[in-house]
């Protein structure tokens, strides 16, 4: 069991671009938008949580999910450092997704949900 369990509903943000890393990794990342329960000045109040989807979950999503669907992610926060191109330190916190589920208009013919562990 671990303490780091994360669980999303919301829209993803951007087309999906499947793409593989140099050592042939399947990997896909977008924010998924993730609307608050209250108002925040009188307006609707969203948060775009940044998450990584890899190996088959990733071609998953590739295959079943588009632009503006909405999406559940269960998975975990992490965090990874690097230098930007100015010689900066960032860090970047992202949900590396484990599991994902359809939540309403879906794509394609598939129902259900998808592991990868």
């Amino acid at each position: 069991m671990t303490l780091n369990d994360i669980c999303l509903m919301g829209r993803i943000t951007k087309d999906i671009e499947l793409k593989k890393t140099t050592t042939g990794v399947s990997v896909v990342s977008f924010s998924v938008a993730v609307d608050r329960d209250y108002k925040v000045n009188g307006e609707k109040a969203t948060d775009f949580i940044p998450c990584i989807f890899w190996r088959g979950t990733a071609e998953f999503v590739g295959k079943y999910f588009s632009k503006g669907d909405m999406i559940a992610v269960v998975g975990s926060l992490e965090s990874r450092k690097y230098k930007d191109k100015d010689g900066n330190n960032r860090t970047v916190w992202e949900v590396k997704a484990d599991k994902v589920n359809f939540c309403g208009g879906k794509k394609g013919s598939f129902t259900g949900e998808y592991t990868d562990f």
